[in-house]
């Protein structure tokens, strides 16, 4: 079916193309009879703005990007994304997804030769990462969730290593220990220091992180063979956390008797096993619209302050208790 244009719109509401037009776009020099009969016969036929046509007069793509270096993209991430369709779908303003594993670099090349995208959204960002030193370089708008030399949206980690280390504290344990992603993340780096404050204000006796790479499940068996061993996990993620509790169950260690388990992300994930996972929640879906929120007006001309996101909330279950005696 082909799509209606101002010209089939002009033809039938009997006026010039440039009438049409200026009608359309809500300018002057037509009176409000002529324009409210034009927007009824485009609504008959179907009319809709060209995005295309738009970009082209406007200078701008209309879309937005995000590129992922990994094949897959975890619940975790797709909550994200949902919070950042919140913001722009709403606005007409596409998200172009690209997994690139291997050519992230190459990808804003080519987006911003192309002029494929107005600004982008960068996550997962790294201690040295790359990628801040060349959209600085090309002048592409971005926002960063994790702190950067770019606008920013950050999770506020110390709360949520308080809250975890906190609940563990006054349930008993003297002894604990983290299991975190990637030591080359700053969310990795700022958990890691926020957990071992949280520790130290607290008076544990140990407490100790490892990283799960490249094997989060031989991190746990480590760690629960060690002696004396620690009484409770904080595991950065909720697949971790499930892990942990693999792993427990093999070596013949109950949950939470004589192991608490404690998950830093909350998801439908940790309501599948007995126990279910106590997490510490923070809301994905308006932490993603707030940084889509942030990147729009940086597209808008404003100058947007760096924000800390939160704060999280702790939800018990049935993973954690007090430790043995």
């Amino acid at each position: 079916m082909r799509r209606p244009t101002i010209h089939d719109i002009a033809r039938r509401a009997g006026v010039a193309k440039s009438t049409v037009s200026f009608a359309l776009n809500g300018q002057p020099g037509v009176s409000e009879s002529t324009r409210r009969r034009i927007l009824g016969v485009a609504d008959e036929l179907g009319w809709r703005p060209s995005s295309v046509a738009r970009s082209l007069s406007s200078a701008q793509a209309g879309a937005v990007g995000l590129v992922l270096a990994c094949e897959t993209a975890d619940p975790a991430l797709m909550r994200l994304v949902a919070g950042f369709e919140s913001v722009f779908g709403p606005r007409e303003v596409g998200l172009l997804l690209q997994f690139a594993p291997r050519t992230e670099l190459a990808v804003y090349h080519s987006w911003w030769h192309q002029r494929r995208v107005d600004g982008v959204l960068v996550v997962d960002v790294r201690v040295s990462d790359p990628r801040i030193a060349l959209l600085g370089e090309l002048g592409l708008p971005a926002v960063t969730l994790g702190r950067s030399a770019l606008p920013s949206v950050s999770l506020d980690a110390e709360t949520a290593m308080r809250t975890a280390v906190g609940h563990l504290a006054r349930l008993g344990h003297r002894r604990i220990a983290r299991i975190g992603r990637s030591p080359e993340l700053v969310h990795t780096a700022e958990h890691t220091a926020a957990f071992l404050d949280a520790a130290r204000a607290m008076a544990m006796e140990s407490a100790v992180c490892v990283t799960a790479e490249p094997d989060a499940a031989e991190a746990v068996r480590r760690l629960l063979a060690a002696r004396p061993r620690p009484t409770a996990l904080v595991c950065d993620t909720d697949v971790m956390a499930l892990g942990a509790l693999g792993v427990a169950a093999q070596l013949g260690i109950r949950v939470p008797g004589e192991l608490s388990v404690l998950a830093g992300e909350d998801s439908p994930l940790c309501l599948l096993p007995h126990p279910a996972l106590t997490a510490v929640r923070v809301d994905l879906h308006s932490y993603g619209a707030a940084a889509a929120e942030t990147l729009r007006c940086l597209l808008a001309g404003d100058r947007p302050q760096d924000r800390t996101f939160g704060p999280p909330c702790l939800v018990e279950r049935g993973s954690t208790g007090p430790p043995v005696s």
